[in-house]
């Protein structure tokens, strides 16, 4: 039995167990590691008006981009400075291996507190508040696709 909240997408749950058991230095190089994993915006997002995509709670300017497949998933590409922002881009990174090219019902069940989680112990709490934006953000999309 997991100790993940409900719901917790798979991949998900396994990344929070793995977080659990990091010292804070290891999980803050596990996520610049994640950060590096974070999939480029494809050509196609970069002429686009990115006012409606931006993440204003956000420290970081982070833009979030949904593409809603034929097949009822959905897909998410997000535009930051990993280099700058390697925290903001390790969450979305983390959050897009669970949730893209899932039904949107995936992205809605993330617990409310899934970011809290991951960064517990790490002293970036000032962070959360943009990062759980981001979330947020990703469930509105899902909501408007279900």
């Amino acid at each position: 039995m997991s100790d993940a909240p409900d719901g917790l997408p798979p991949t998900l749950a396994r990344t929070l167990k793995q977080f659990r058991l990091l010292g804070r230095e290891d999980k803050m190089q596990a996520l610049l590691s994640w950060s590096k994993k974070l999939e480029p915006l494809p050509e196609r997002f970069a002429e686009l008006d990115r006012t409606e995509f931006t993440v204003p709670e956000c420290q970081t300017r982070v833009d979030i981009f949904p593409e809603w497949k034929d097949d009822g998933t959905v897909h998410f590409y997000a535009d930051v400075n990993a280099r700058q922002s390697p925290t903001v881009a390790a969450v979305l990174a983390i959050t897009f291996a669970a949730v893209n090219d899932q039904p949107a019902s995936t992205t809605l069940a993330l617990p409310a507190d899934f970011v809290r989680l991951l960064m517990q112990d790490i002293g970036l709490g000032a962070r959360e508040s943009g990062l759980a934006a981001m979330v947020a953000r990703l469930k509105r999309y899902a909501a408007a696709a279900a």
